[in-house]
Order: structure tokens, then C-alpha cells, then sequence
């Protein structure tokens, strides 16, 4: 694992098109991340958390519009997304293209998106123009990590490990994103967060 302190932005961008595999901040915790759209690299993900492939990774992308490229759009969606993006909503829907990843979509076709509002991941996506996976970066089950040193102490005895972490220090506890399913003719919550959402 490679260890970054200072962020350079063409570097991180050019390591995630490249297929690697990343530890970043988020407005949560740190998280796990790669192109979405990358097979492989969604693959060592599952094997770095230890998650079953029956709990798909949800993604972030840089607007609305593109996440209409990848949900079937409705009118709970269009609702959703005007008033609470971008912000920490993640978002459940039909998928509408076969563009990413196996573990990214799931088995019952459908994705999870946010359109985020934290300026790093807000950047990445921009200069990516394809959806980030963005999951937390732990083992599955256990607790969000919110040192990256402590991260680092964990995950470098594993047998699978990503290969950079952007260490922006410790990052505050704050809760988890909000996830709503907007699937069908009605809107259901699915995990409450910090984001109260009036359904």
C-alpha cells in the first residue's frame, strides 16, 4: 500500500482509470473506491471487505445527469434528486445500462447513486466522467475507519490490500449517508442517516 499525505488530483485520477484500487476520505468516513465500470478492480474490492457478492457497492458520479444515464428515471427520482442533491443521499434504483460492473449492479438490477457534495470526491468524479465506487473502507461487518493510520495498521497484515491510501489525517465521526429506494411508485426508507429525507 502506497501512502499519500498531499492529494494530486491528475495523479489519483489517472491511478483510478488505471484500475486501482483507493482509500479516500469521504463525508463519512474513509472510504474504498475504484472506477465502477472496471470489472476487475470492483472484484478486489469484494475480496479486500471481505463482502458477500450479494451486497452491491454503491457508486457516486459528478451530476444528476449522469446519473440519469445509469437509472431508469422516474418521477420519485426526479423529486429526490433536485431537492437532496448533491448531498449524502444515496439513492436505490432501476438500472438502465449495461456499462458497470458485476457487484457494482445488482443481482435484482439495480444500483445505488449519490451525487456527492464533498469537494475531493466531487473532483474525482468531474475528471473521471464514469460512476466511483465509494464504499466504506473496512472489513465487512466491523466498524468505519476514521484514521487512515489506523486503517494502514489494520489492512497491511491482509492478504488483499488496495494499493494507495490518501491520508488526510483523522476525519470527524459523522453519520452514515441516508439510502432510499425509489423503485416503483413509492419511496421506502432503507437505511436512516444523517440526512433526514421527507418521503
Amino acid at each position: 500500500m502506497q501512502i499519500l499525505t498531499e492529494c494530486n488530483l491528475a495523479q489519483i485520477v489517472s491511478e483510478i482509470l488505471n484500475g486501482k484500487v483507493l482509500v479516500f476520505p469521504t463525508e463519512t468516513s474513509y472510504g474504498l473506491g475504484c472506477d465502477a465500470t472496471n470489472q476487475a478492480a470492483v472484484d478486489r474490492i469484494f475480496k479486500i471487505k471481505g463482502r458477500s457478492d450479494d451486497k452491491p457497492l454503491l457508486v457516486t458520479v459528478a451530476s444528476i445527469e449522469m446519473a440519469k444515464k445509469y437509472l431508469l428515471w422516474n418521477n420519485n427520482l426526479d423529486r429526490l434528486a433536485y431537492r437532496y442533491w448533491p448531498g449524502p443521499l444515496t439513492v436505490v434504483g432501476e438500472y438502465a445500462i449495461g456499462e458497470l460492473a458485476k457487484g457494482v449492479v445488482g443481482k435484482d438490477n439495480t444500483v445505488a447513486i449519490r451525487v456527492s457534495d464533498y469537494p475531493l470526491i466531487k473532483s474525482i468524479t468531474e475528471k473521471i466522467q464514469r460512476p466511483l465506487v465509494a464504499t466504506s473502507a473496512n472489513l465487512a461487518g466491523q466498524p468505519s475507519f476514521y484514521s487512515a493510520k489506523k486503517f494502514f495498521e489494520t489492512f497491511r497484515s491482509q492478504a488483499e490490500q488496495p494499493d494507495i491510501i490518501l491520508d488526510y489525517g483523522d476525519l470527524p465521526i459523522n453519520p452514515h449517508t441516508t439510502i432510499v429506494s425509489a423503485i416503483g411508485s413509492k419511496i421506502t426508507l432503507l437505511r436512516e442517516g444523517g440526512l433526514n429525507v421527507n418521503i
